[in-house]
């Protein structure tokens, strides 16, 4: 297996409405194939091919309270073509 880099992360708090405008804006630049991550300590380019892996996730975990989790990866190795799958969301 290989060595994994992260070129990229950002965790911060916000409202449900600025998450879903923030996941609107990925969406558009995924589709238009490229995306521009922005923060104080750098900036990452990533050309999106037409092909893309999605992998949704929705996770609990019990501590000492209930924490729930949603969560949504798209991945591609350079130069491969994925397939279509069958996801609905509603």
């Amino acid at each position: 297996m290989g060595r994994e880099t992260i070129l990229f992360k950002s965790e911060e708090r916000k409202t449900v409405a600025e998450a879903a405008a923030v996941l609107r804006t990925i969406a558009d630049k995924i589709e238009s194939g490229s995306v521009t991550l922005t923060s104080p300590s750098g900036e990452v380019q990533l050309t999106i091919p037409a092909n893309v892996t999605l992998e949704i996730k929705a996770e609990e975990e019990q501590g000492s309270r209930l924490k729930r989790s949603l969560e949504m990866e798209i991945e591609w190795a350079e130069g491969d073509e994925a397939e279509s799958g069958g996801v609905t969301i509603s």
